[in-house]
């Protein structure tokens, strides 16, 4: 059975290969609502985690799903100006802002305050950054606050403003890889 249960999580996230248009940054991305569809793998001191992803981002919100293999939601994350939690069955934990509650919970954290700026291909604008390019124009490298963000492919490799569509982000021991499958902006609320 278990066999089986592998077989179909690999057959489903091979569906969700192809990114769904808009496949370019709007005029201002750093300000636009998005939500993103994708995977994520997580090793930290080599200990593995792999999860589906939903992300709605808005100006002063970010609803983060992590989903099991067939959808379901194990883990919520949401963050707004005043405070942040996450639930994960029955475990629920808060904090003042999302890395801190991370870090309590998880023991590492994702910036997720600069992070909106990243997956659209761009460095946060609030802190220094150092940003190579590819001959086309795009984002190949960024360092920012201590971490690496590699750009590895890119929606479509011919346009500047194309909007990546796999990430690899470490810092110390903390590696991210994360394959976007499809943009949506100016999503609808929950």
């Amino acid at each position: 059975m278990r066999c089986w249960s592998i077989l179909l999580a690999g057959v489903l996230s091979g569906c969700a290969l192809l990114p769904s248009a808009p496949l370019t940054r709007p005029a201002k991305p750093e300000t636009a609502p998005f939500a993103l569809n994708g995977r994520i793998s997580i090793n930290y001191r080599g200990e593995r985690h792999f999860a589906g992803l939903r992300w709605n981002h808005r100006a002063r919100s970010d609803e983060i799903l992590l989903l099991a293999p067939l959808g379901q939601t194990v883990a919520r994350i949401y963050r707004d100006a005043g405070h942040a939690t996450l639930d994960s069955g029955d475990k629920h934990y808060q904090a003042n802002d999302v890395e801190t509650l991370m870090q309590k919970a998880l023991h590492w954290y994702l910036p997720v305050g600069g992070l909106h700026y990243w997956v659209l291909g761009m460095a946060d604008t609030r802190t220094t950054a150092k940003i190579e390019r590819a001959e086309n124009g795009q984002a190949s490298v960024l360092f920012q606050d201590g971490w690496e963000v590699r750009y590895l492919r890119y929606a479509d490799e011919n346009k500047p403003d194309s909007l990546p569509a796999h990430l690899q982000m470490s810092r110390e021991d903390l590696q991210v890889q994360l394959l976007i499958d499809g943009w949506e902006w100016n999503p609808q609320p929950d």
